[in-house]
């Protein structure tokens, strides 16, 4: 089931549609929504279902960047989004999945293991409804350099250090497929990077991406410097 757009407190300065990753329901990314929206972008929530995401990217409101935001197999969706739907601005890809993924078919905690260190989060997967248990062992859709090479719009790849699940290495060499794409890799990050225990962070990051969609080919608002580089 899908949820609302989620609206910002002021004038919207973008609209973003997450997708979720394999078995997980809408409700999972609420706190991540609340948080983008909190940042000034109108923000829903759909499960994987391509012709779901189709129907939101439809009603989104003209006018503003519209930006894809995939998890797990979702982030091969919403790239795959981006190179049939003209309104597509920018794609943030999050624990994409490529060859080298694992497929896990063990036990509940290890599955929890393997997605997130946050206890918030392990929390709401634990509940009832938030997701279909054992589905981190369900076959996917993976990425290649071939089927990347069809995206023309900006990416973010925000992935794991620690994915246990879809090897840094390999992301790394199918993602470089991706012309301009930026790279995050998150220290000791696991699966469910966007809630995982560094999920400010990671939002922060995203935002930084979204205000770039909204004014192209400006420089980073937020310049990093080395210790000492600026002085006399």
């Amino acid at each position: 089931m899908d949820i609302d757009w989620l609206e910002p407190e002021a004038t919207a300065r973008g609209s973003v549609i997450v997708v979720a990753g394999r078995g997980e329901h809408a409700h999972v990314y609420r706190r991540f929504a609340r948080r983008i929206a909190f940042d000034g972008y109108r923000v829903a929530v759909v499960e994987n279902d391509p012709a779901a995401a189709a129907r939101v990217i439809a009603g989104a409101e003209p006018g503003l960047p519209l930006t894809v935001v995939g998890s797990d197999s979702g982030a091969l969706t919403a790239l795959d989004l981006a190179a049939t739907h003209p309104a597509v601005s920018g794609v943030v890809a999050a624990g994409l999945l490529v060859a080298g993924t694992d497929a896990f078919t063990g036990a509940w905690d290890g599955e929890l293991e393997i997605r997130s260190a946050c206890p918030v989060h392990r929390g709401v997967l634990s509940a009832d409804g938030a997701l279909d248990r054992g589905t981190l062992g369900a076959e996917a859709p993976v990425a290649t350099a071939d089927s990347l090479t069809h995206v023309q719009v900006p990416v973010l790849v925000v992935h794991g250090g620690a994915d246990a699940l879809s090897p840094v290495a390999d992301v790394l060499a199918v993602t470089s497929a991706l012309p301009g794409a930026r790279v995050v890799l998150v220290d000791d990050g696991r699966h469910d990077i966007l809630n995982d225990v560094s999920h400010r962070s990671v939002a922060a990051e995203i935002v930084q991406f979204l205000e770039r969609l909204r004014l192209p080919g400006t420089p980073d608002i937020l310049l990093r410097e080395r210790a000492g580089a600026l002085a006399p």
